[in-house]
């Protein structure tokens, strides 16, 4: 029961940590796709010049289905049961408010975790501002190209 606690506490922290970018990808998927989930994993974080990164990638209800059948009945993955979750997890991304909520999927080495995350301090779409307004702070060393000018060729 310890063990579960712990891994809860985690992924809330976790949540908590990261939820300027959580946030910033969800409001830039809803942008491109309306409707969907971010999908977070921890299990190949990239180290760069800022710390630890995650890949996060966000997932369109309509290819949603389909990646949840795969994602989540992988036979090291540990959630039960598989088709229940699903439907509530469909259910849930057909029935959020994108400007004020996010569905997040957290992968963790084996756990699977579902989160609908509801009164959040700051909006997706003011962490997607956010972010931009900093963009050089999230990706250090990476140049805003429409900020540069290509060189012409004499």
């Amino acid at each position: 029961m310890r063990e579960a606690t712990d891994r809860s506490n985690w992924a809330q922290e976790f949540v908590a940590s990261n939820l300027l970018v959580i946030g910033y990808n969800a409001w830039a998927g809803h942008l491109s796709q309306k409707r969907g989930a971010i999908v977070c994993s921890t299990n190949s974080p990239i180290m760069g010049i800022s710390g630890e990164s995650f890949k996060t990638h966000f997932v369109g209800r309509s290819r949603l289905m389909p990646f949840l059948k795969a994602w989540l009945e992988a036979p090291d993955r540990a959630v039960l049961p598989h088709c229940h979750m699903i439907n509530h997890i469909l259910e849930v991304v057909d029935n959020y408010s994108p400007t004020t909520e996010v569905v997040l999927l957290l992968e963790s080495f084996d756990q699977a975790t579902f989160f609908y995350l509801k009164n959040l301090p700051i909006t997706p779409p003011q962490c997607y501002e956010q972010v931009c307004k900093t963009w050089d702070e999230f990706q250090p060393g990476v140049p805003t190209w429409q900020d540069k000018k290509l060189p012409t060729e004499a």
